[in-house]
């Protein structure tokens, strides 16, 4: 599955996605309307199978490609910064953890001036987030993790023996 919808976007769905989202967010690239869907596809298929495929990284390629086919419809906002805003709200709403988000995107852009919108995207993106699944990925991969961890044998004490001591 993956194979073919790495097919049917030329190739742009395979990788981490970084490649993508840094020409959206740089404006080199006009956007194509199914690289988003495409992406977040591909990562649904690899996760479900169990693939080594990433959360972070696709997670934030989708969010920039919904950035980018959202920037086509709002010709007056700056198209990097709603890139940036779009891939922030998308990563918090998958993780739900908004500051997590935060940091992230504010690290990788290095712009502070969006410091205080990608506060509001990314708290946006966790509440609706929220709304579909009450339970972040964190504490389900967690629980999963613990639940699969081996468990130790429990505390063996010797049984007293009828024999006599010396």
């Amino acid at each position: 599955m993956v194979a073919l919808i790495g097919w049917a976007s030329s190739g742009a769905t395979f990788g981490t996605g970084y490649d993508q989202a840094r020409a959206l967010v740089q404006q080199e690239v006009i956007p194509s309307n199914l690289f988003a869907l495409l992406k977040a596809l591909a990562t649904l298929v690899s996760y479900v199978t169990g693939i080594p495929g990433g959360i972070f990284a696709p997670s934030l390629a989708v969010g920039a490609g919904l950035g980018g086919t959202l920037s086509m419809y709002l010709p007056y906002a700056p198209g990097g910064a709603t890139v940036l805003l779009t891939m922030a709200a998308y990563f918090a709403g998958v993780v739900q953890a908004p500051l997590t988000a935060l940091v992230i995107v504010s690290e990788m852009t290095g712009n502070r001036e969006l410091t205080l919108p990608l506060m509001a995207v990314t708290l946006l993106g966790r509440g609706a987030s929220a709304l579909v699944c009450r339970e972040s990925l964190y504490r389900a991969l967690a629980v999963a993790f613990i639940d699969t961890a081996p468990r130790p044998a429990a505390n063996v004490t010797p049984q007293a023996t009828n024999s006599p001591q010396s």
